[in-house]
């Protein structure tokens, strides 16, 4: 039987492909990363560096491995966030949460299908804290009706840490199914990514390697134009 417990590299790339699990350092917290289940569905954790306190993105898959790094890199976790309701990305919510005995959040318009029901909604514009740092969160329509995305602040430097769940991957927004939904995630990642944060802004996608701002900013038209 393989171990659970995934070696935690400080070289940080974002390709967690291998894996393992990946650790950026942060003036007041890491960001952890790591990839599970059949999908490749990336989990997050944003652990503050003073207090311990952690947040988990998306309790995906392969209850086991996230305990373990839970208990490797952030015993504390305060909250359970998922991105968004579609199965891949919450298939050890229950597990994790039964372990950790972590409240959850999520958008009221995905909370339904969860396998628990949140502690609490997010909503467009609000701000949870863990320990020292501050997590906006911003509501993107269009891969579901309720996904939202996650964005952290670094006080040092500006940089903007943002957790995309499947609304904005490298090469484009997520899967909609239909012109009206596409039309409304490219607006919403328009407006409320691309408007608000600059080009050094690190995008976390819910699958896959990192991006940043800068590297898709250039290929918002040509997206629109295709139509995915």
């Amino acid at each position: 039987m393989t171990s659970p417990e995934r070696a935690v590299s400080d070289d940080y790339t974002g390709d967690v492909s291998d894996g393992g699990a990946h650790r950026r350092a942060l003036s007041h917290a890491s960001i952890v990363k790591t990839s599970v289940g059949p999908m490749d569905n990336n989990a997050y954790l944003l652990v503050c560096s003073r207090t311990g306190a952690s947040l988990l993105v998306d309790a995906a898959n392969d209850a086991e491995v996230l305990r373990a790094l839970v208990d490797a890199v952030a015993p504390r976790v305060e909250l359970i966030v998922t991105t968004h309701q579609h199965p891949d990305h919450w298939q050890a919510l229950a597990e994790v949460v039964e372990a950790t005995a972590a409240p959850t959040a999520a958008h009221p318009l995905d909370a339904d299908p969860l396998p628990v029901a949140p502690d609490t909604l997010l909503h467009d514009g609000d701000r949870v804290t863990v320990g020292d740092v501050d997590v906006d969160v911003i509501h993107l329509r269009g891969h579901t009706p309720g996904s939202i995305a996650l964005a952290v602040t670094d006080p040092a430097d500006g940089r903007v840490h943002l957790f995309t769940g499947d609304s904005l991957f490298p090469g484009g927004v997520g899967k909609t199914d239909g012109p009206e939904n596409f039309a409304s995630l490219l607006n919403d990642v328009e407006t409320k990514l691309f408007a608000r944060y600059d080009d050094s802004t690190v995008v976390y996608p819910g699958h896959g390697k990192d991006t940043t701002l800068g590297a898709e900013r250039p290929h918002l038209a040509e997206w629109r134009e295709r139509g995915w």
